[in-house]
């Protein structure tokens, strides 16, 4: 195991300031490295210190344009591979693909499995996550995978609310087990939104199973992405009778209209965490507040270097 002062954190260009957040947190500088691209669009890195024999983390959530980002952290974990370093965990906030874990219908591909598969093929000894969307994408790795969970920095933020109205509610049957967790939390009931998705980003809502009526709805998500099924389910809360309806996340991908239809949706507020970077447009939306997790990642980055109990974090 590496000495503790060799620790090195590095970061591409998908999320740099959660990486200097992290960083702060763990009160040691952000690792010099140059990560640019050619004029034909390839990337090209260069690491600008030493890391022979060095415990390194790779922040590099692979969000929006995911390929790009992507290669990006390919490219790192090799150039350190290279380099010498003696374990490097890739520190992937948002596992981008992560919604392509199965095969939904004949002749498609498993690109969850794909993407895991790349990442220990360039090179990285385990992998740090957060809030990935199955969680069997754990097993596509054959390497070790610590799994954090924005729960607790988003239950913070919930529990900032009067809670004697309050309901909490899964968007679909998939997500009731996080929202089930959220409620045992809180003390407060479950409501559960019947959705069917004939196609990718598009849902139809078909019943609210639950008593939400005169309640403050809070819908609990791992992603919002177009934010096309979050305004369908408050428009369904509201006309089953909640006063209320509030949203929590923990990746705001917020592509295309997305942040559009939360400004005119009738949404009291959302609330995400910045495993992706936020964006000018997020930032300037009212209803959206952001959660940094970066202590998190930090403690757990901590403890995976000093060898201690991550799961911990979560009892």
């Amino acid at each position: 195991m590496p000495a503790a002062n060799h620790i090195k954190v590095f970061s591409g260009n998908s999320n740099r300031p959660l990486a200097e957040a992290i960083c702060k947190s763990l009160s040691i500088p952000l690792s010099k490295a140059e990560v640019k691209r050619f004029s034909d669009g390839e990337t090209w890195v260069e690491i600008g210190e030493n890391v022979r024999g060095q415990d390194v983390f790779v922040i590099q959530p692979t969000s929006q344009p995911a390929n790009e980002n992507l290669m990006e952290l390919l490219i790192m974990i090799d150039a350190l591979k290279r380099a010498s370093a003696e374990r490097i965990t890739a520190v992937i906030p948002y596992y981008g693909y992560a919604r392509q874990e199965r095969k939904v219908q004949p002749r498609t591909p498993i690109t969850a499995k794909l993407v895991a598969d790349l990442v220990t093929a360039t090179g990285a000894n385990r992998v740090l996550a957060c809030d990935l969307h199955a969680g069997q994408i754990q097993g596509f790795f054959n390497i070790p995978v610590d799994h954090l969970y924005a729960a607790p920095v988003l239950l913070d933020y919930v529990k900032t609310m009067p809670t004697d109205d309050m309901v909490i509610v899964s968007p679909d049957v998939g997500g009731a087990e996080r929202a089930r967790m959220f409620a045992s939390k809180l003390h407060v009931p479950l409501a559960l939104v019947d959705k069917r998705r004939p196609a990718p980003n598009k849902a139809e809502i078909s019943n609210v199973i639950g008593d939400v009526s005169g309640k403050v709805a809070v819908v609990v998500d791992d992603m919002i992405d177009t934010a096309g099924t979050l305004c369908k389910v408050v428009d369904a809360l509201i006309d089953h009778g909640a006063k209320e309806v509030r949203a929590v996340a923990t990746h705001g991908v917020l592509s295309g209209p997305a942040v559009q239809r939360i400004k005119e949706s009738k949404l009291k507020e959302m609330v995400v965490t910045d495993t992706i970077q936020t964006r000018a447009d997020v930032a300037a939306c009212d209803k959206i507040k952001v959660k940094s997790v970066a202590e998190l990642l930090a403690e757990a980055i901590r403890r995976i270097h000093n060898a201690d109990s991550v799961s911990s974090l979560f009892v």
